[in-house]
């Protein structure tokens, strides 16, 4: 397959996250983007083995957003984590994949979107590795469904 000196490529290590007018930035790694269907059978009963198949309820598994704790950028995940603690208001969030010069090659629209766990590694006097954050958020999904 040829490929055209105009394609952009998605990297997977550029991303990033924007949940209401909070700007999450840039995570190391995003999981869970994904939409699934129930299959929905059904048998006319007429003595024929046929059946039809069609999709049934989608179903979107919660996101799992992770990085290295960072003074900046970890203190607005608790600004925006605060602000949602104990009420609920609706919100969109975007995740976007970008490509090396930082153009925008797809997005993500999260609809109605809720912090369900904020994480961050042990810490080991021991270790000499970086602390991790991850953020975990149910959303009610990215597809336009027409009505």
């Amino acid at each position: 397959m040829a490929i055209a000196a105009t394609s952009m490529f998605g990297l997977s290590m550029r991303f990033f996250a924007k949940i209401g007018n909070f700007d999450l930035v840039n995570w190391t790694k995003v999981s869970g983007l994904e939409v699934a269907w129930d299959l929905v059978e059904h048998r006319s009963g007429d003595g024929d083995n046929e059946r039809w198949i069609c999709p049934g309820l989608t179903k979107y598994p919660t996101v799992k957003l992770e990085r290295a704790a960072e003074k900046t950028t970890s203190g607005t995940v608790q600004t925006w984590l605060n602000s949602n603690s104990f009420k609920y208001e609706a919100q969109s969030g975007t995740i976007e994949l970008r490509d090396g010069a930082t153009d925008v090659v797809a997005t993500w629209t999260l609809n109605n979107v809720i912090p369900i766990k904020w994480s961050i590694s042990p810490f080991d006097a021991k270790g000499s590795t970086v602390a991790l954050e991850t953020l975990e958020l149910a959303h009610t999904g990215f597809l336009t469904e027409e009505k």
